[in-house]
């Protein structure tokens, strides 16, 4: 007879509030996490912003699409004072609102299909409330005008300059197709869980530059820590010194310019494959997220501070 428990499963509010939580934990280059807080950004701003929005994700596949956005825009914002996961949450909305007994990747069309002009109306009044930086004017659909009627037809015409939008016009491609298998091979080498959404991390940015860069900054840095990203994976492996050196040498550049080179859309969509993995059981609890270096060395650092 077997006395082992069931693996616990998660609602979705619990999935999409611990992705959140682990995505800002882990200490990625040039992003906030519990080593590391911009001056109008910290790292309790993104943990506290995690767990308002997990009561609105639970009740997400009975609602709309542009009213669960906008409900976890106003969430976050009574609890923080700065746009901390607009980014995050137009993913995880979409996801969140297909039933667990349904496939995510034709339930997440399936929601897309069926957005209409309300909720185009809806995320607008979300966006501005979020009020989200590096957002320029364009000619068309852009956010200080009237909404468009579709929202997947606004999505299309940013696809081209922002990894979250171009999600709404391809099925969440890069989500699915990209960041969860990444994570799924992360697993599987054994690493601790910090290892694998580090390392998951650079491979999206190494492959899709990132687009909060490059709103800010241009294309032309966007590709740089792109380069960057790339130089650390080839260094070698998590643990490696020649891997741990490169990530610093990241971080450093990434940091250099007031936090503007910032990987914040690269961030987003690991927060939506972590979620994805948790609500597909990819991930189970508990999990070892760091290695007993890595708490060695939080040991040593804190000890300083007694």
């Amino acid at each position: 007879m077997n006395d082992q428990p069931l693996p616990r499963r998660l609602s979705l509010g619990q999935c999409a509030s611990l992705a959140c939580i682990w995505e800002a934990t882990t200490a990625k280059p040039g992003n906030v996490h519990r080593g590391a807080d911009f001056e109008d950004l910290t790292y309790l701003d993104l943990v506290t912003s995690a767990v308002a929005i997990g009561p609105i994700l639970d009740a997400a596949p009975a609602q709309r699409l542009g009213a669960t956005l906008l409900a976890g825009v106003r969430a976050t914002r009574e609890v923080v004072a700065t746009n901390t996961n607009l980014g995050t949450l137009l993913l995880l909305v979409p996801l969140a609102m297909v039933p667990r007994d349904e496939p995510l990747g034709s339930g997440v069309g399936r929601v897309l299909a069926g957005l209409d002009a309300e909720d185009c109306r809806m995320a607008y009044e979300a966006i501005r409330m979020a009020q989200p930086g590096g957002m320029n004017q364009v000619d068309e659909a852009d956010l200080a005008g009237e909404p468009p009627a579709s929202l997947v037809a606004a999505m299309q015409l940013a696809a081209g300059r922002d990894l979250v939008a171009r999600q709404y016009t391809n099925g969440f491609a890069e989500v699915l197709g990209v960041v969860v298998p990444s994570l799924e091979r992360g697993l599987a080498h054994g690493w601790a869980l910090q290892d694998v959404i580090l390392h998951s991390f650079l491979e999206l940015l190494r492959d899709y530059p990132d687009s909060l860069i490059a709103r800010k900054c241009g294309p032309a840095v966007a590709r740089r820590a792109s380069a960057m990203a790339a130089a650390t994976l080839e260094g070698g492996l998590p643990g490696d010194e020649a891997y741990d050196q490169l990530l610093g040498d990241m971080d450093f550049w990434l940091r250099s310019d007031s936090h503007r080179r910032n990987p914040g859309t690269t961030a987003d969509l690991l927060a939506a494959g972590l979620f994805v993995a948790l609500r597909e059981g990819i991930i189970r609890l508990p999990v070892r997220f760091y290695t007993r270096e890595q708490e060695r060395n939080d040991e040593i650092r804190n000890s300083k501070f007694e």
